[in-house]
Formats: C-alpha cells, sequence, structure tokens
C-alpha cells in the first residue's frame, strides 16, 4: 500500500475555562493516503472541526494540543508560523465553514484567487489572475473571467463556496481538509458543492478529509468514515461497513435520523437528549444517558475503541458483538421511547423549571 500522505495519532485539545477544562478532542487518530476521502460525521459539539483545526495550527494560544500530526513525516504539531505557512495553503488546504467569513469583502474574488496563487509561486499577477479564471471555470462558476471581477457579496451562498474551493485548488495541494462545506446551503445547491469538492479532488489528486454532521453528504464520497462522539471516535471503518453494519449505537441514531429515498417514507428514529458538556467529563461512556442499550458498566468504564467482526472496523461499544446486525429501529424504537428523557431534554433546551 502507497505510504500516509497525512498522519494524526492520538491527538488531544483542551481549553482552559473559568469552568473547568474542556476537553474537546480525546486521542483522535487516523492516516491519510493519496487520493482518499475520509468523512468524519458527528453532532456539532464532537470535535470534529477543533480536530483539523488543530493540525492546521489556526487554534488560539490558549489551547493545549498533545499527540503528533504529521506531512509527509515532517511533523506539524509545534512548528513555527513560518513553516506551517510554508505549507498552508501550498501541501495542505482548508475549506471553511462559512465562505462569507473566508473571503475579504473588499478584493474581487479573482483578486483573491491570484493572491493565494502568488504566495506559493513566483508568478506575475496576470499569470496569477488567469489562473484564477482558469480555476472559477474548474468549479463551474459561469462567466468566469467577468465573475472574477465580482465581490463575495456579489455572489450567491454556493457560488462563494465555490470560490473558497477554488482557493484551496490554486496550489495542487496534496490534502484538502473541507470543514463543513455545504452548510446552510439548500440539496441543490449542496449536490453542486459536492460535485465541485470532487471536481477539486481529480484536479489535484489530492487526498480529502470531509467533515460534516450529515451522513448523507458523505454516503457517496468516502472511502472511509469516522464517527465521533464527545471529542473521541467512536466508530471508525470503510464506507460499507459504517452504513451497512454500524456497531456502535450513536452511529445506528445517526443513521435512523436520515432521511433515505431507497426506502418507504417512515417515521424517523431520533436520538433523544443532548451531548455532554465537554467539562470535567464523568468517568464512563459519554454516550450512556442517551443509549436504549446501557447497562451499569456503561457508566463505570469507557469502552475503548476496539476491532470488530474486521480489523479495520472499529467501535466503542461494550456491546458491539450484539449489534452484528441491529437497524435503527431495533435501537431507537419511537413507539417505546423514554418520554421522562424527552420531557428532560425539552426542559433543559428551554430553560424551563
Amino acid at each position: 500500500m502507497t505510504e500516509p500522505v497525512f498522519e494524526v495519532e492520538d491527538l488531544h485539545v483542551t481549553f482552559p475555562t473559568d469552568d473547568g477544562l474542556v476537553t474537546a478532542v480525546r486521542g483522535v487518530s487516523y492516516r491519510l493516503r493519496p487520493g482518499e476521502v475520509l468523512g468524519i460525521v458527528g453532532e456539532s459539539g464532537s470535535g470534529k472541526s477543533v480536530t483539523s483545526l488543530a493540525v492546521m495550527g489556526l487554534l488560539p494560544a490558549t489551547a493545549r494540543v498533545t499527540g503528533s500530526a504529521r506531512y509527509r513525516g515532517r511533523e506539524l504539531l509545534g512548528a513555527s508560523d513560518s513553516e506551517l505557512s510554508s505549507i498552508r495553503g501550498k501541501n495542505v488546504a482548508m475549506i471553511f465553514q462559512d465562505p462569507m467569513t473566508s473571503l475579504n469583502p473588499v478584493y474581487s474574488v479573482g483578486y483573491q484567487i491570484a493572491e493565494a496563487v502568488r504566495a506559493h509561486n513566483d508568478v506575475s499577477k496576470q499569470a496569477a489572475m488567469s489562473r484564477a479564471i482558469e480555476l472559477l471555470d474548474t468549479v463551474r462558476i459561469p462567466n468566469a473571467a467577468e465573475r472574477a471581477a465580482s465581490y463575495p457579496h456579489e455572489l450567491s451562498g454556493g457560488m462563494r463556496q465555490r470560490v473558497v474551493i477554488a482557493i484551496a485548488m490554486a496550489n495542487d495541494p496534496d490534502v484538502i481538509i473541507a470543514d463543513e462545506p455545504t452548510t446552510a446551503l439548500d440539496v441543490t445547491v449542496q449536490a453542486q458543492i459536492m460535485q465541485a469538492l470532487e471536481t477539486a479532488k481529480t484536479a489535484t489528486g489530492a487526498a480529502m478529509v470531509l467533515i460534516t454532521h450529515d451522513l448523507g453528504v458523505i454516503a457517496g464520497q468516502a472511502d472511509r468514515v469516522m464517527v465521533m462522539y464527545a471529542g473521541k471516535l467512536v466508530e471508525a471503518g470503510s464506507a460499507e461497513d459504517v452504513f451497512y453494519t454500524p456497531r456502535m449505537p450513536y452511529t445506528l441514531g445517526l443513521l435512523g435520523s436520515l432521511p433515505r429515498l431507497d426506502q418507504k417514507s417512515k417515521q424517523l428514529t431520533p436520538i433523544v437528549g443532548a451531548p455532554p458538556s465537554l467539562i470535567n467529563m464523568p468517568p464512563g461512556c459519554p454516550f450512556t444517558p442517551r443509549c436504549p442499550l446501557a447497562q451499569p458498566v456503561c457508566d463505570e468504564i469507557e469502552p475503548p475503541l476496539a476491532a470488530t467482526t474486521s480489523l479495520d472496523h472499529l467501535a466503542a461499544c461494550h456491546f458491539s458483538s450484539e449489534l452484528v446486525e441491529a437497524k435503527p429501529d431495533d435501537v431507537f424504537n419511537t413507539e417505546v421511547a423514554d418520554t421522562k428523557a424527552l420531557a428532560e431534554f425539552v426542559r433543559q433546551t428551554e430553560g424551563g423549571p
């Protein structure tokens, strides 16, 4: 097999606060090979974005980051700003969640793409602008030469996101990290953005980390999938393993809350409750308060991420062996939902007594 282009090992990220230590990422590890697409999924607050911001050196100085993140064997954690600047945008590019805050409102989009080209290449302004127009055309922005003179506020949300993708493509990186690239976009525009990402991957040959809370977004894109909960990996494996034979109740819950066009219409199976606070977390499995399968051992011991029937399919659950052929309805049965837990969740979210 080819050597990994990007490796993350035992990554931990904590933030000190007045209320205690927020443990945002707990021991995340993965390897990314050339051309591979890794999908990272989970609810908001699960640590997906922090994981990637940490390896890019983009967290605030107060963050405490330990572990290792290597690009082609070169350690990134602890590297100086000048060292990281020589890699960011050139070898490892990132597409941020909100394109409006990623783009400078006082410069045309063409200028900003050309600036990304010139940051890592000794080319003229004219050559850089020609490359910018070429990239706009590649991500399927119509009338690319005219649109290059437009400012971000003159473009739709989907077009702005495609501009950000063009910037990520500017220097043919080896790795592209896409952080929630389809958030707040309607379904048809989401499809266009995913198509633009596929174009970027094909054009650059880059490996990709695709971060999202929506399993449907990565269903047809990812080669491997990692599921995060409360800052930790709770399931990892090939897309086929995670989608068709999930072995962790949380993953089953995510799949059960996903509308599907290949099945008859039915009621979705929601996960009752909310993710736990990451401040001074108690022992045991953090998913226990929301898990219908929870037993006393779950409150005492947090299960490790261990191999299931396949060495490449990992799950963090004491009862993963009992979920071999389980479906979301088997675990999260809406007819016998815990109404007390639901009432408690409503009380907390609405601030009631």
